[in-house]
């Protein structure tokens, strides 16, 4: 079946009415996150950087370091990141383990080992092995970059907390679902999961109060 990439706010338009007609659940969801927004950033290293900085931290918290991190070096590229200190890193917040990922991903950029546009053309699975492939970068993270840098229509990273807590919010599930449960009860919504991704975010940004997308 050819996916329909997501682009543009249309073609969250479109997954949202689609979305609705698979789940009757959802209409009220739709109502009340409000406006879904797209948040498509160019794929590349700088895309995949965003993602890497943002793991297991607030919104907030990623968009300082990044903020540092950016006057630190300059530019978001593997050059750039490359020639980074200890202490640069130390100075921007990172972890010990982000700036080792960061590192990673450079190198393997600028040797060639994976080329991170070309990854977006993939199928779903193939690309989330490659990226996986660097130490460092886990299942969340590749799933988060083929939503957002590809445009991917059906990813839905269910070992995301702040997606855990609204599907459950949303849906009135006695307790917070675990990646394995909420993985079975998002394969209703394919093959526009990765709509219902950006609409729970949506809703647990309006209903819970807190920006929990992993992008700005």
């Amino acid at each position: 079946m050819q996916l329909h990439m997501i682009r543009t706010q249309a073609d969250v338009a479109a997954g949202l009415v689609d979305l609705a007609l698979l789940d009757a659940r959802l209409f009220q969801v739709i109502d009340k996150a409000g406006p879904v927004p797209l948040r498509r950033h160019d794929p590349g290293y700088r895309g995949l950087a965003g993602i890497i900085v943002s793991q297991m931290i607030s919104r907030a918290s990623a968009d300082a370091i990044w903020y540092k991190l950016e006057q630190i070096a300059g530019d978001i590229t593997p050059h750039h990141v490359l020639s980074l200190t200890e202490a640069d890193n130390r100075a921007a917040g990172l972890s010990r383990a982000k700036a080792e990922t960061l590192r990673r991903v450079a190198e393997a950029v600028d040797r060639g080992e994976i080329d991170l546009d070309a990854i977006c053309h993939m199928e779903a699975m193939a690309a989330i092995r490659s990226l996986t492939s660097i130490k460092g970068i886990g299942r969340w993270t590749a799933e988060v970059y083929l939503l957002f840098c590809a445009g991917h229509p059906d990813i839905f990273p269910s070992g995301d907390i702040a997606l855990q807590n609204a599907v459950a919010h949303a849906l009135g599930l006695p307790v917070r679902p675990s990646q394995a449960e909420l993985d079975e009860i998002a394969q209703l919504w394919s093959p526009w999961r990765g709509v219902s991704a950006r609409l729970f975010w949506a809703y647990y940004a309006r209903e819970m109060r807190r920006d929990g997308t992993p992008i700005a």
